[in-house]
């Protein structure tokens, strides 16, 4: 190559970023190495290196968005299926007139109606799971629970406004208050969603009282898992009786029934 094709070939200019661009490269970093830690510590099994980020931050940032846990792998994967039923009595009249006679309807399976929400969907909506993440959490605290105060959780109550409160008092005559007060606040958003299904299903006018049923059953064991006469074992129920109506301060009846409706009734002939 000659001097003179030298001379004409074109220098490399550094490329210079402004200074907005450097302050952006820079956060997207600094997000990128929180998100990975908080993950990390989330993921991992709890230690104390969790208190190394304040408060309740790590919660606040990975719930419910980034929510994961070794529960889907080794030595204890998942090995369950929760499931919430709903039911009502409603009114054959508006507004339950003078005139109006009342009767129990047919169960719905909410979670199937809301796991078809992910089925055949890149990107499923946080709507698929939420029964059966409220199945899960009531479950858990109902199974702690005496059976004096399982007994009372069977019992219909559901008259007046104060009938959660009638409900806390019986369970707090066993003890274990600590466990009462757990047990009543997921009773009350279990019933908030049970209502939302109801007016859902059956029209807010028409639906007097609710009924849910929380279960888990679990799946064939691994040993038996070639056994072709193998069956999976009887559910575990929580045996809770008819409530009253609960509708909480920023839930929408409306927008509620729009999703749920347009996967109950798409999978139905009436």
């Amino acid at each position: 190559m000659s001097d003179a094709s030298i001379e004409k070939l074109p220098t490399r200019v550094p490329r210079k970023y402004s200074v907005l661009s450097r302050l952006g490269m820079l956060a997207v970093t600094l997000f990128a190495a929180w998100h990975i830690f908080a993950s990390f510590l989330w993921i991992s099994p709890p230690s104390e290196l969790r208190t190394v980020v304040p408060g309740n931050l790590l919660s606040s940032y990975m719930l419910p968005w980034f929510g994961q846990s070794w529960s889907v792998f080794a030595p204890e994967p998942i090995n369950g299926d929760y499931k919430l039923l709903v039911r009502a009595i409603v009114a054959d009249a508006p507004d339950g007139g003078s005139e109006s006679t009342y009767s129990a309807t047919e169960w719905v399976d909410a979670t199937q109606v809301e796991l078809s929400m992910s089925q055949y969907n890149l990107f499923p909506p946080r709507a698929a799971i939420l029964s059966t993440q409220q199945a899960t959490k009531l479950l858990n605290l109902w199974k702690t629970l005496k059976p004096e105060q399982k007994d009372i959780t069977a019992l219909g109550y559901y008259e007046g406004d104060a009938w959660l409160a009638r409900m806390r008092e019986a369970l707090n005559e066993y003890g274990d208050e600590r466990n009462v007060t757990n047990y009543i606040v997921q009773e009350r958003y279990t019933t908030a969603y049970a209502t939302q299904v109801a007016y859902a299903v059956w029209g807010e006018n028409a639906v007097t009282q609710v009924q849910f049923q929380v279960s888990r059953q679990n799946i064939i064991p691994f040993e038996e898992r070639n056994n072709p006469s193998a069956e999976r074992p009887e559910p575990v129920i929580a045996d809770t009786g008819w409530r009253g109506t609960i509708v909480l301060e920023g839930q929408s009846t409306a927008d509620f029934a729009e999703t749920f409706n347009a996967h109950y009734r798409g999978g139905r002939d009436d």
